[in-house]
């Protein structure tokens, strides 16, 4: 009987082994790619760097007119932009940034919290020196600069925050797709989260950028391409992993909607991964806040729908 055990034992072990072992040789064999020199989508715009608390961040600076700070989604990078940036620079002087550990911005060894990207973007909008801005953020974007607006940055203006990501335990991506769901539901299992990570392959991080969007067509290629490729920059996934395990304190940002003394605008997709619940709470948590929602846009809303965004920024940020 002991000796039926043991072998039980073996053969499980055998089962994890050689998918861990396979992974860390797959991850170690993953080219990461070469800074871009230029945009592909916007070659006339020059890349830009700046340290912000000795991580050097990659952003890019267009038009002329009041400042316009684009915060972008978990996981993805300023690129995400690219529909609406040549439009909204005829009105603005528009900045777009990658966050620590995303893009190509440096990817410190610490922990991916809230804090870390609220004080990142603060300590950006200090090193451009930008004044009275006007904050457009997706998904976390919008969270952050949301506790901006909250904890009464000098520099903020007034926010637009595009589908917020502060719900539900910062579980809304799961409810994406059945293969997010079953991705990031095993983030947080010893070995077998970083396993699967490492496993990764493009049609699969295709199919959850996918669930991002409401028409597939809506996501360009070449931006899928590289976002995949800056997944094999050294750690990134491990600063990913990071991000994704403190997911729930997003939606404790929420306790600080109420300090909000500036103009919001809330802006969702109709098939954003928030419930109309979740969105009517932020819309009354936030004094004077104002709440439009857009047809046939999902969670990547600036991709889904650029024009009514565009459109919407335009209006909401010459209000007075």
């Amino acid at each position: 009987m002991g000796r039926k055990w043991t072998m039980v034992a073996i053969i499980l072990a055998s089962l994890l082994v050689v998918p861990v072992g396979v992974s860390y040789l797959m991850e170690g064999l993953r080219s990461a790619p070469d800074p871009p020199t230029t945009l592909s989508w916007a070659p006339e715009i020059p890349i830009r760097h700046v340290n912000v608390d000795g991580v050097n961040l990659r952003y890019i600076k267009v038009g002329q007119g009041p400042p316009l700070v684009l915060l972008h989604t978990l996981r993805t990078q300023l690129d995400m932009y690219q529909k609406v940036i040549s439009e909204l620079s005829k009105d603005f002087e528009v900045y777009a940034l990658d966050y620590p550990g995303h893009g190509f911005s440096d990817i410190p060894h610490v922990e991916y919290t809230p804090e870390l990207f609220i004080n990142s973007v603060a300590g950006f909008l200090d090193q451009v020196n930008v004044e009275d801005a006007t904050l457009v953020g997706e998904s976390i974007g919008g969270s952050i600069a949301l506790a901006l607006a909250a904890r009464h940055n000098p520099r903020v203006r007034r926010v637009i925050a595009v589908n917020p990501y502060d719900y539900d335990q910062g579980r809304g991506l799961r409810r994406s797709s059945a293969i997010a769901n079953l991705l990031f539901g095993v983030n947080d299992v010893p070995i077998l989260g970083s396993t699967f990570v490492r496993l990764r392959q493009y049609p699969v991080f295709r199919k959850v950028m996918e669930g991002g969007v409401d028409r597939k067509d809506a996501l360009p290629p070449a931006l899928l391409g590289e976002m995949y490729e800056v997944g094999n920059r050294p750690h990134h996934y491990q600063a990913f992993m990071s991000l994704v395990s403190h997911w729930a304190e997003w939606e404790k940002l929420r306790e600080e909607y109420a300090k909000i003394e500036i103009p919001v605008l809330l802006v969702y997709g109709d098939h954003d991964w928030s419930r109309p619940d979740e969105r009517e709470a932020n819309h009354n948590i936030i004094p004077g806040s104002q709440l439009q929602t857009v047809s046939g846009a999902g969670h990547f809303l600036s991709l889904d729908a650029p024009r009514p965004l565009t459109q919407l920024i335009l209006v909401f940020s010459r209000a007075e």
